[in-house]
């Protein structure tokens, strides 16, 4: 071996050097120098000449000689030395993390860092390897990335210091609060009214505010490359006659904003101009030359992060949009979302599909990335994701299986075997399942499949297993325990639509009350306790805190009724959403009422009106007591009305109608009850409930093609 391979040994006869060709690959010099002083006994000296014959590491920064070289750097040797060539000093530290890694170096979080100790360092004899991204852009939203030094291990691009304006950001360049009232013609027209979530595209006037506005933010962000120019997060577009007729010629509402986009390029050449292809501009424009600055990230929200995309058959017309977009621009990027936004903890079986997936984004010329997962909330599985999505930036043909092992092991040290078999359980239940797994999904919709009780049950297992195989390494059991974290989530927020199931929260005291299970509220108070101690201080994207959670949790445990209605048979005369039918009819009468998450022990109808049947059975009662969800963030509002009806005589007669209150705009979410009163209501055989929706959004929360949902959660028959 030692023949065709450069040994650089740690003897104290010898002096090891790094040698730097110019004085600006000096800091890198000292970064490589740090690390291997951490391996060897005797240290290294950063020298601009070498001191003796032993091997040589050499550092230099060289003329790129075109384009492709200055995003590369070379790794090479002769029979002796070792050399490190970049075109700058960014790639040239990227050689030095490269190197390091190949001689057993890990950064596998920004404070989980492995030092070999070694006892000498060898490299292949006259080798010589070049190295260049698969990706131009590199930029990862998670825990870590936040830290320079892992970026710079990893060798990410950081988005706050590389955009002037970052995301959605047509309020920011012409804000609405500032010049809606005075000049409405600025924005968009919609469904007969001029609308502030978007602007018109041909306005000349917005165009001129908008650039002077952009000359400022690139003028305050002089090291910034890119600057956005995109859509708010709404769905409202201009339908004026101007940008009607540029969405008739390009393809539709994209159309007028590459229009748009188009005439600001031209007045920044030297600016990127990012944009986000999202919900109506997602589809490329057509007969439309996009100016060459001008970059758009694709957004495709929908798709089923189960299944790698070239192997799920409900995205040919995601691979179509792909093809569209090749033909119109050079600077095709992407948004990837890779984690579930609604529930942080909630395991999210998709880090199978992410190699496959970067090889498709490489081989179909997506030039950039944004790598959205939990921000800087430390997610279920987010050191693992973090650092697999970084390789796959860098090198979409890295081998996953072989990265993911060496992770599992150096992370979780002697817990390692079980943690992968975890993780091996919950993909092969998520692809047996054979469901889509959304980013909006959670452990209610999964119930029956990857996260169903035979399965959590043996998740549980293989996790005592590893906690067991770490128990004297306080770390180790610190890294198992977050894994715990996502069971107990599940279990939760399972035990509380189960309700007085099998696998619910509550049990039946000797009086036949309900109760919370013994010692399930002391596990969720550990369970935000702990939430909080490693940093996870929110839960969704909603932003609901560890301690809120557990306040709810309080809430709910206390929102059990006792009514003379309960386990009376119901029945639905119009169809409840099929994402929204909880536990069947028995959901409405069952004594546990709804708290403030709406997919918990609610039935919401959408876009229709709710008819409910309830067989009463000449019950001696007088009182109705029917329970809303008013979720205006979520399209879920309280009714317009509510009527009821006895059967009497063959016949459905009207008792009492309830006009409700008018909707006014409010984001807090809460239960509304209103309440019926008659006498008429005793003895009857059966009664009928009908509930006006309301009609429209309301202008606050309009989306297009969007309809208002109501939800009920509980209805309660009392005799005053």
């Amino acid at each position: 071996m030692a023949q065709n391979t450069i040994v650089i040994e740690d003897n104290s006869a010898i002096q090891n050097c790094i040698q730097i060709e110019n004085e600006a690959a000096k800091p890198s010099a000292e970064i490589l120098k740090k690390y291997l002083d951490q391996s060897f006994l005797n240290p290294f000296l950063v020298e601009t000449e070498s001191l003796n014959s032993n091997a040589t590491i050499h550092l230099s920064i060289t003329n790129p000689k075109n384009k492709k070289e200055e995003n590369s750097f070379t790794i090479k040797s002769d029979n002796k030395d070792i050399f490190l060539e970049a075109s700058n000093e960014k790639f040239l530290r990227y050689a030095v993390y490269t190197l390091l890694e190949q001689w057993g170096f890990r950064k596998f979080t920004a404070t989980a860092f492995y030092y070999p100790k070694l006892n000498e360092l060898t490299y292949p004899k006259n080798s010589v390897k070049t190295y260049r991204p698969s990706f131009d852009y590199r930029a990862l939203y998670y825990p870590d990335a936040f830290d320079s030094d892992f970026r710079e291990w990893h060798k990410l691009d950081w988005h706050p210091n590389d955009f002037s304006v970052w995301g959605h950001s047509f309020n920011t360049l012409l804000p609405a609060k500032d010049y809606f009232k005075s000049n409405p013609e600025y924005f968009a027209f919609s469904d007969g009214e001029r609308r502030s979530e978007s602007l018109c595209m041909t306005s000349d006037n917005a165009l001129a505010l908008i650039v002077k506005k952009m000359g400022k933010l690139i003028a305050e962000n002089p090291n910034a490359s890119f600057i956005s120019v995109s859509q708010n997060d709404e769905s409202i577009y201009c339908e004026c006659d101007g940008c009607k007729l540029q969405n008739k010629k390009h393809g539709g509402p994209q159309g007028s904003l590459y229009y748009f986009l188009n005439k600001i390029s031209r007045y920044f050449p030297q600016t990127k101009i990012a944009t986000l292809a999202y919900q109506h501009t997602f589809s490329s424009p057509i007969n439309l030359k996009i100016e060459p600055n001008i970059y758009t990230f694709l957004c495709p929200i929908e798709l089923n992060r189960g299944k790698a995309i070239e192997k799920e058959n409900s995205n040919e017309a995601f691979l179509k949009t792909i093809k569209e977009w090749q033909k119109v621009t050079a600077n095709l990027y992407l948004w990837d979302y890779t984690v579930q936004f609604s529930n942080y903890l909630s395991p999210f079986p998709n880090i199978h599909t992410f190699s496959d997936n970067y090889k498709f984004f490489q081989e179909n010329n997506i030039k950039g990335l944004f790598v959205q997962g939990y921000a800087d909330v430390p997610g279920d599985f987010s050191e693992l994701r973090q650092y697999l999505l970084s390789k796959l930036l860098w090198d979409d043909n890295v081998d996953i299986n072989k990265t993911t092992a060496d992770f599992l092991k150096g992370f979780y040290g002697s817990g390692e075997p079980f943690i992968a078999e975890y993780l091996n359980q919950l993909t092969q239940n998520q692809e047996q399942s054979n469901r889509t797994l959304d980013i909006y999904s959670g452990p209610i919709q999964k119930r029956n499949t990857l996260l169903s009780a035979v399965a959590m049950h043996q998740y549980d297992i293989l996790i005592d297993k590893a906690a067991a195989a770490v128990r004297e390494d306080a770390t180790l059991s610190l890294r198992v325990k977050k894994l715990r974290l996502a069971l107990e989530f599940v279990y939760f927020e399972q035990s509380k639509f189960y309700g007085l199931e099998k696998h619910g929260m509550f049990d039946l005291d000797k009086d036949g009350q309900k109760v919370v299970k013994e010692g399930l509220t002391e596990r969720v108070k550990d369970f935000a306790k702990t939430c909080t101690e490693l940093g996870i201080y929110e839960l969704s994207e909603e932003g609901i805190s560890p301690n809120t959670y557990y306040e709810n949790w309080l809430a709910i445990s206390k929102s059990v009724v006792h009514h003379l209605g309960e386990k009376l048979e119901v029945k639905y005369l119009s169809n409840p959403s099929p994402d929204y039918s909880g536990k069947g009819n028995y959901t409405l009468v069952n004594g546990i009422k709804g708290h403030n998450d709406h997919n918990i022990n609610w039935t919401g109808w959408y876009g229709n009106n709710p008819e409910i049947e309830i067989i009463s059975n000449g019950l001696d009662f007088n009182c109705l007591k029917i329970n809303f969800l008013d979720n205006q963030r979520n399209w879920i509002f309280t009714p317009k009305s509510l009527k009821v009806f006895g059967y009497i005589e063959n016949n459905w007669v009207l008792i009492k109608e309830v006009k409700a209150s008018a909707l006014v705009e409010n984001y807090e979410v809460k239960s509304i009850q209103i309440v019926v009163s008659d006498s008429k209501l005793s003895g009857l055989e059966k009664i009928k409930i009908v509930v006006e929706n309301q009609d429209d959004l309301p202008s606050w929360r309009y989306r297009k093609n969007k309809k208002p949902m109501v939800m009920i959660d509980e209805i309660e028959f009392y005799k005053n």
